[in-house]
């Protein structure tokens, strides 16, 4: 996604937990937004989440739990977002289309609000979507991480000089669960609107590095942290 300076970004469930590793990028691109220029809306549920995003640099932060998104949307940006990275799905991508500015790009990475239904993942119908993109000119694409796999060691490295020079902010919630058997219940902490950093820390043994959900190996004495991937 090309990021211009001067434009106004929305970035949907900030600092919410989203468990797989492509959803890493959640959290940080509220910072690479705003490091290109750009004026930054993010959602969230809760004050402390909140806390996170403005100490992040977000120029404004709505917490879903305390305003209505649409109304401030509406109020706040009347002419509408340029760019928004959704990765809620159902009525918030409903409401992000109708939100979108003349030319706007809306960048889907993922609907988190519909894979956790009782009979899983269910799709979601937008009538009248093609006559509100064509009437403003906007265009919407998905983005699937495995697809652009090419190009990740190339912006792993980029990511990597951000933060050890400072501009890019990570960040570990405080709650530890230790040993492997409590795996699973990280995995639902990622999931719960209690987390409010970037992941949460499984101490264990030592694992090979191959395993998916692990972005961060930190060895104390015969124990390993394993930093497991959630969004922002």
């Amino acid at each position: 996604m090309e990021i211009k300076p001067g434009l106004s970004a929305l970035i949907t469930g900030g600092a919410s937990g989203i468990v797989s590793l492509p959803d890493l990028v959640i959290w940080i691109i509220v910072q690479l937004a705003k490091l290109a220029g750009n004026t930054v809306v993010a959602t969230c549920g809760g004050g402390a989440k909140a806390k996170l995003l403005k100490e992040l640099g977000v120029d404004r932060v709505i917490d879903y739990h305390s305003e209505d998104v649409k109304t401030v949307l509406r109020e706040e940006f009347p002419k509408g977002i340029d760019i928004i990275y959704e990765s809620v799905g159902g009525d918030m991508l409903n409401l992000c289309l109708n939100a979108l500015a003349v030319h706007g790009r809306l960048i889907v990475i993922g609907m988190i609000s519909q894979y956790q239904g009782e009979k899983g993942w269910t799709p979601s119908k937008y009538p009248g979507l093609l006559e509100k993109l064509l009437a403003k000119s906007q265009t919407v694409s998905g983005f699937f991480l495995v697809q652009y796999g090419h190009l990740w060691q190339e912006h792993l490295d980029g990511l990597f000089n951000l933060y050890s020079t400072g501009k890019l902010k990570v960040a570990v919630d405080p709650k530890k669960f230790i040993g492997l058997h409590s795996a699973a219940d990280a995995v639902e902490y990622l999931h719960s609107n209690d987390r409010i950093s970037l992941g949460c820390c499984l101490r264990g043994p030592k694992l090979p590095s191959s395993s998916g959900s692990i972005v961060n190996q930190h060895m104390s004495n015969d124990l390993t942290d394993y930093i497991l991937a959630g969004s922002n």
